[in-house]
C-alpha cells in the first residue's frame, strides 16, 4: 500500500473552507476506515471527519487552528505495520472505497473522498459544486431562490459575490403567488411589493499589533454570524418594540408542568410558554412569519403558513440559530422535548446545517443572562425576532393594590418593509397576553 493523502472534503452545502479544531490522531497511530481522525469547524457547526484509509498516520499537513480550503491535503496515511508497501503511484492513487470495498461513513456510496492528487493551481476552491462562492453567499442565493450556476461572477478570483446574487435575483422571477390565507391550508404565499436597492457593505475592522491588546481571528461560526448580522442590519430597516408583562401565571404553569408525571423526563422553563405564545401570536399576525424576496418586476413578501421556530443559542464558538421544523404542529410536551434537544445539541457544537436552514421567526432568551430587554438583529431571511427578558419579582398593581408579581419584558425587532406598526404592536401584545394568561392557548 502506498502513502495515501486525505483531502479536506465538502461536508456541507457548498463548503469552501474549514478550521482544524483538534486532531484525534498523531503520527505513528494506526487507524481503520471510518475511525474519527480530526474535528473541523465549518461556518455552521463542528464536524468529525472519519478516515477513508486504513494504515499508519504519516504526517499532519495542517495544524490546529489553521483554516484550510476544501480539496487541500490535511493528512497522509501509509501502509499498516507489517504490510508490504505497494509501488507508489501518487499521480493516480486508488479510490479508498474501491480499494477497501467499504463506504466512508457520512459521505454515502457515491460521496467518498478521492485521494487523486492535483497541482495546487488546478484545484478549485470548491471542487464538488463547480461554482466558487462562500457559504453565506450560497445561503443568500438559496433564500432568494437563485441557482448559483446561472449567476455571472464578478469576484477577483472568479467567485460569486453578494452583489452578483442580488443583481441576478432582481432580473429573474423567483416565486409565484398563492392565494389561500388560511392557517395550514398552504405552506406559503407571495405578495408583490416595490423593489429595493441592494445594501452597502459594512467596513472591515482593522487589526492592531499593540502589545496591550489581543487580535482574535474572525473565522468559523463567528465569521458566518458577523457576515449574516451585518447583511441583515444594513438590508432590513429594523423597528423595535417592547412591553412589560405580569408573567406570574406563566411561572405558576411552569411549576405545575414540572410537577406533572407527563413532563418528568423533560426540561420545562418559561421559554416553553414563550415559544407557544409566539406560535399562537403568529397565527393572528401572519406577516411577522414571512420573508422579503427580491424578484423580477419588484420585491415580494413570502408569507409562511407554518412555523420553523428558531432559538438563538449562545455557544463557546459563537451564535447558532437552529430551528424546530413545523413547531405549530407540536403539542406542549413535544415542543418541550424539541427545545431541550435543540439547546443541548447547540451547546455541544453538534448542530447540523440542516437544523439551521429554513427558519421563519426566532426567539432569543436574553433573560438567562439577567438582561431585561434588547433590540436584537433579525436573523437573515426572516422578518421578526422576539426577546424574552429576565423574569423578576417586582411590585405590580393588581386590582388597585400593589402586590409582588413575576414581571418580565417582551421585546422584538421587525423588518419594517414587511410589517407595519399596527401589526408589530398587535403581535407583541398577543405574545404578552399569553404570558399573562396561558389559558388563551386553549382557544
Amino acid at each position: 500500500m502506498s502513502t495515501q493523502t486525505f483531502l479536506l472534503p465538502d461536508v456541507g452545502e457548498g463548503l469552501t473552507e474549514a478550521e482544524i479544531v483538534s486532531w484525534r490522531v498523531a503520527p505513528g497511530d494506526e487507524v481503520a476506515i471510518n475511525d474519527v481522525i480530526v474535528e473541523i469547524e465549518t461556518a455552521k457547526s463542528i464536524v468529525e471527519l472519519p478516515s477513508p484509509f486504513a494504515g499508519v498516520v504519516g504526517e499532519l499537513l495542517a495544524s490546529e487552528g489553521d483554516t484550510v480550503e476544501v480539496g487541500a491535503p490535511i493528512i497522509t496515511i501509509g501502509a499498516a505495520r507489517g504490510e508490504a508497501d505497494a509501488p507508489d503511484d501518487s499521480a493516480a492513487a486508488p479510490d479508498p472505497a474501491e480499494e477497501s470495498g467499504s463506504v466512508l461513513v457520512g459521505y454515502g456510496g457515491g460521496g467518498h473522498v478521492s485521494s487523486r492528487r492535483r497541482k495546487k493551481a488546478e484545484r478549485p476552491v470548491a471542487a464538488s459544486v463547480g461554482v466558487v462562492a462562500k457559504p453565506p453567499i450560497r445561503k443568500l442565493a438559496k433564500d432568494l431562490g437563485v441557482e448559483l450556476s446561472s449567476v455571472e461572477p464578478s469576484g477577483p478570483a472568479g467567485e460569486v459575490t453578494r452583489e452578483d446574487v442580488v443583481r441576478h435575483a432582481s432580473q429573474a422571477s423567483v416565486f409565484r403567488n398563492i392565494e389561500t390565507p388560511e392557517w395550514g391550508a398552504v405552506r406559503e404565499e407571495t405578495i408583490a411589493v416595490p423593489a429595493a436597492e441592494p445594501a452597502a457593505s459594512a467596513p472591515a475592522p482593522r487589526a492592531t499589533d499593540d502589545a496591550r491588546e489581543e487580535s482574535i481571528p474572525v473565522k468559523g461560526v463567528r465569521k458566518a454570524t458577523a457576515t449574516a448580522m451585518t447583511s441583515s442590519a444594513y438590508t432590513a430597516p429594523h423597528v423595535s418594540v417592547w412591553v412589560d408583562v405580569d408573567a406570574t401565571r406563566t411561572m405558576e404553569l411552569v411549576k405545575r408542568l414540572k410537577a406533572s408525571p407527563d413532563f418528568a423526563d423533560t426540561k420545562v422553563s418559561p421559554l416553553l410558554i414563550m415559544a407557544r405564545a409566539v406560535i399562537w401570536a403568529v397565527r393572528r399576525t401572519p406577516m411577522v412569519n414571512a420573508a422579503w424576496v427580491d424578484a423580477e418586476g419588484g420585491a415580494q413578501i413570502r408569507v409562511h403558513h407554518y412555523v420553523n421556530l428558531g432559538i438563538a443559542a449562545a455557544t463557546p464558538r459563537g451564535l447558532l440559530v437552529p430551528n424546530i421544523k413545523d413547531a405549530q404542529a407540536l403539542n406542549t410536551r413535544e415542543l418541550a422535548r424539541a427545545l431541550e434537544k435543540l439547546t443541548l445539541t447547540a451547546r455541544e457544537g453538534k448542530t447540523s446545517p440542516e437544523d439551521q436552514r429554513g427558519g421563519t421567526i426566532t426567539i432569543t432568551n436574553i433573560g438567562v443572562f439577567g438582561v431585561d430587554a434588547g433590540t436584537p438583529i433579525i436573523n437573515p431571511g426572516e422578518v421578526g425576532i422576539v426577546a424574552l427578558g429576565a423574569i423578576r419579582q417586582k411590585p405590580w398593581v393588581v386590582d388597585g393594590e400593589v402586590r409582588p408579581r413575576w414581571v418580565t419584558t417582551v421585546s422584538g425587532s421587525f423588518d419594517h418593509r414587511v410589517v407595519d406598526g399596527d401589526g408589530i404592536s398587535r403581535f407583541i401584545a398577543d405574545v404578552a397576553s399569553v404570558l399573562e394568561e396561558p389559558a388563551l392557548l386553549l382557544d
